[in-house]
């Protein structure tokens, strides 16, 4: 399959000339990470070319191949042989399932986007009813895996997880962990996907404006092939990710009001402990040399003001950067129905 273009000037260097017709896009780009899951992959698209055909959507299937170590780019090859719909990316090894994402919203042409893992735990009947969901005026849909099919060990820790990260990001989702979701396209070209910010996509589009968040419940399926790749770390690494994220979509604009409240809230401290010692030393002649909270008070006094100059530090280098890319998005405008405005703050 011939890479995308977006430009005019990329078209003429690859050889394709401005008055040259396109590929018309599709309804659906359907997203799916692969690693080794080779004995699922053919069922699989049989199960997605019946959804899609049962609703009338036109599709295209991304099959991002995180560095499998079975068959499964074979598989990927046979598919998109038999059928050009069925698309194949391969990672040179494993990078992580927020990397194959990532990959698959670059390439992803349809006006709404599916994501679904390939383990045959997703149902592709689904697609038509998140894709319904989505067209009530709804940015982002997620699955509820309400009757879920997998062992107390994943369930209890899971319940809790999804607890912890609807507290803190405020969105009213019970299952952020969900691979099965629907976004429109400009959403997932909105977000970025790095690490394994793949769980807080929901609160990744919320941060960039997206805010009509909706869920509905699924069908999950018992694990047919294969086994998990994930265990109970992934909960420990999603929790510092949400410390990650949380900090970046709350201050990644306005540092200074991070560090900035953290040092003068240790400064103010140490001052007033230092004030009081100086006092009392002065008043009742008491010692203070040898005294614990004197070196308490000037510790707070350094790394305050360390604190308070990390969000100077921060803020000037977000200005700079700001100079270069303006943080906001335009939607909409009086001279255009429709005008997208890629202008996006990033973090480099």
């Amino acid at each position: 399959m011939p890479d995308r273009v977006r430009h005019d000037k990329k078209q003429e260097k690859k050889g394709i000339s401005k008055n040259q017709t396109m590929p018309t896009a599709p309804d659906i780009s359907i997203v799916v990470p692969v690693y080794e899951e080779e004995a699922s992959l053919q069922a699989l698209a049989t199960q997605i070319r019946a959804a899609c055909a049962d609703a009338g959507f036109t599709f295209e299937v991304w099959l991002i191949d995180d560095g499998s170590r079975d068959g499964s780019w074979s598989v990927i090859e046979g598919l998109h042989d038999a059928d050009e719909r069925f698309v194949g990316l391969r990672f040179r090894r494993n990078f992580g399932k927020s990397a194959a994402l990532a990959a698959g919203f670059e390439q992803a042409m349809g006006r709404y986007v599916i994501t679904m893992d390939a383990d045959l735990q997703d149902d592709p009947a689904e697609i038509p009813h998140l894709i319904a969901k989505l067209e009530e005026d709804n940015d982002l849909v997620s699955g509820w895996k309400k009757r879920r099919q997998d062992p107390l060990g994943k369930t209890i820790p899971s319940r809790f997880f999804n607890f912890v990260t609807r507290v803190v990001s405020g969105i009213p989702l019970h299952d952020f962990n969900c691979g099965l979701k629907a976004y429109r396209g400009e959403v997932v070209k909105a977000v970025r996907v790095y690490g394994e910010m793949h769980r807080y996509i929901p609160l990744l589009a919320k941060w960039e404006g997206y805010e009509r968040i909706a869920e509905i419940p699924v069908h999950h399926r018992p694990r047919e092939h294969g086994r998990t790749k994930f265990g109970l770390e992934r909960y420990i690494r999603g929790f510092l990710d949400l410390i990650s994220v949380t900090f970046l979509t709350r201050f990644a604009a306005r540092p200074m009001h991070f560090f900035g409240t953290l040092g003068t809230l240790a400064f103010l401290g140490g001052f007033v402990i230092s004030l009081w010692l100086s006092l009392d030393k002065l008043v009742n002649g008491n010692p203070i040399g040898d005294r614990p909270l004197l070196l308490l008070g000037v510790l707070l006094i350094m790394v305050g003001v360390q604190l308070f100059c990390t969000g100077f530090i921060a803020d000037l280098l977000l200005r700079r950067r700001m100079e270069e890319v303006p943080a906001f998005q335009v939607t909409e405008t009086t001279t255009s129905p429709r005008r997208e405005t890629a202008a996006v703050l990033r973090e480099t």
